[in-house]
């Protein structure tokens, strides 16, 4: 054998030692970690969600968590558990305390502290918290899926029309993504949705969105009056989801007022009764001020109907009167972080409060008179300055010849 042939034996030799060395001093398993043996989730859609699984470790497991949340949340949910000798693992949530956005993904996985005194952590899992009581179907268009269970095909697209239409005309307000998955969830019924939300008998409550899941649910019926419907709750909902990925985080630092103004404006059928609500509210002077109407809506149906009714309204006349600019100012004043009172200034160089009078004045027609003197102001003033020079020239000759007369 040659001296190369010797040396290059001897470099494989080398490499298997070392390979069979690696393999037999490799950590057994749990020195490093833990795993999760046949994870599973067992779902009862608003009532419960078990999560089982089996810890697999070398040593002894001396305590354990389950932590888990959604997938867009912020806020983690840790609980313990207790571990079998097996290692099973088993943890039932309420599903009625609503915490889980319908629909939404949830990751969870495991922590444990073993005899060596370390805590470790399980890879991750997700599942879908899907509303499984019904048979949806389900069609697709661009980034938009509509899920129904209650209606023919032409029901489906029909909702896709619907979308489509909201979804342009949220354009026009604001840049908005048509790439992002939206998905719509149409129950037949409000006793359905109510159901789902865990809304507790809101019943003028007609649909949701849930901006961070990019999820909107509403209650639809398969009817004559379907069309108008869809094109009535389903922009509406939609219009959360384009404004909250439009601005982020500053979205929550937009007025109710303004977000819920916004949405009712992209409805192509708004509701008969807005009109109704407003000149009944305005004859008895019952109006809300919209400084009460920035950080929440009433809770009561009826105040809370007019509070939508008030800012359809309100909005509408914002757009009208500074432009969709104006109306794209405001929201960035608000994303500024701007007070509610102060943004408008800023953007619209008038307060929150005398918008709100002047809204009053030029669409419900309160105060006619001060509206009408305001309107001739500035004529009056054109008349004065018409009729004061001439006066101020009689006044002077009056007293000029007065003085002639005393020097007589």
């Amino acid at each position: 054998m040659s001296y190369s042939q010797k040396f290059i034996s001897r470099v494989i030799a080398l490499l298997l030692a070392i390979a069979f060395i690696s393999t037999n001093t490799r950590p057994a398993l749990g020195q490093e970690g833990i795993t999760l043996e046949d994870p599973g989730v067992t779902i009862t859609f608003g009532q419960t969600i078990n999560i089982h699984a089996k810890i697999k470790s070398a040593l002894p497991v001396k305590q354990a968590s389950l932590l888990f949340r959604g997938i867009n949340e912020d806020v983690t949910h840790v609980e313990s558990v207790q571990v079998a000798d097996d290692g099973a693992v088993s943890f039932t949530y309420d599903a009625s305390l609503n915490i889980i956005p319908p629909f939404s993904e949830v990751v969870f996985w495991f922590q444990a502290t073993l005899s060596d005194g370390k805590t470790y952590t399980s890879n991750p899992n997700t599942f879908f918290y899907n509303d499984s009581r019904f048979p949806w179907r389900e069609t697709t268009r661009a980034n938009v899926t509509i899920h129904w269970y209650a209606g023919d095909d032409a029901f489906g697209a029909a909702a896709l029309d619907a979308a489509g239409t909201g979804m342009l005309a949220m354009r026009e307000v604001i840049p908005i993504s048509l790439t992002d998955p939206i998905h719509v969830y149409i129950y037949s019924n409000p006793t359905d949705l109510q159901n789902t939300l865990m809304l507790g008998g809101e019943e003028w409550v007609g649909g949701h969105a849930s901006p961070k899941i990019g999820v909107v649910l509403v209650a639809i019926a398969p009817d004559a009056s379907q069309k108008i419907n869809m094109e009535t709750k389903i922009p509406h909902e939609l219009a959360h989801i384009m404004l909250y990925r439009a601005l982020g985080k500053n979205y929550a630092n937009q007025p109710t007022w303004l977000v819920e103004g916004i949405s009712s404006m992209m409805e192509v059928y708004p509701t008969p009764d807005y009109e109704v609500a407003l000149n009944s509210a305005s004859e008895k002077d019952s109006l809300i001020s919209f400084d009460q109407l920035c950080d929440s809506f009433p809770g009561d149906s009826g105040s809370a109907f007019l509070a939508y009714a008030q800012s359809r309204s309100f909005v509408t006349y914002i757009r009208e009167t500074y432009g969709t600019s104006g109306l794209n100012r405001l929201i960035s004043s608000y994303s500024d972080g701007q007070n509610c009172e102060i943004g408008a200034t800023s953007a619209l160089g008038t307060p929150l409060s005398q918008l709100d009078t002047r809204w009053r004045e030029d669409v419900l027609g309160q105060n006619t008179a001060g509206v009408a003197l305001r309107n001739l102001a500035p004529f009056m003033l054109i008349l004065m300055l018409v009729l004061i020079v001439p006066l101020w020239g009689t006044i002077d000759m009056l007293r000029q010849r007065r003085l002639r007369e005393k020097s007589k």
